[in-house]
């Protein structure tokens, strides 16, 4: 049993991140933040989202173009430009050297290279009758 455990450590996990675009999805459609997702059929070649358990989507892969990279903003703080000393302009006037309209930077770091894009659609269930249809 302890072999097996030894085997085990020794077995790489491939990780493979996607990028989920849901910019074809119509706006009408108003997905909350934090809204429960299944997704399912990763290793197919449409995968299925269900967001709230009311919109179902349909995707399919996308190659990327280049190189996409994944950031994060998480574990890092705003970086805010210190000034160097006032100069002599600014010395009789009290004024601060720094550019009023710069926005402070922040620190990102790379979470994952992106390959492929998923990108979905509504999916619409042709096996579902058409209530306008007449018999």
């Amino acid at each position: 049993m302890e072999a097996n455990a030894a085997h085990d450590d020794d077995v790489e996990i491939e990780e493979e991140y996607v990028l989920l675009d849901l910019d074809s999805v119509p706006e009408q459609f108003d997905i909350t933040p934090n809204a429960p997702y299944v997704l399912s059929g990763l290793d197919t070649l449409n995968p299925i989202l269900v967001i709230d358990n009311k919109l179902k989507l349909i995707g399919h892969y996308e190659e990327t173009i280049g190189t996409c990279i994944a950031l994060t903003e998480e574990g890092t703080s705003s970086i805010v430009p210190e000034e160097t000393g006032p100069s002599e302009a600014n010395k009789s006037s009290g004024k601060s050297n720094m550019d009023p309209n710069q926005c402070p930077s922040k620190q990102v770091k790379p979470v994952a290279c992106i390959h492929k894009i998923l990108k979905f659609k509504l999916f619409v269930d042709t096996n579902v009758p058409d209530a306008s249809a007449q018999p």
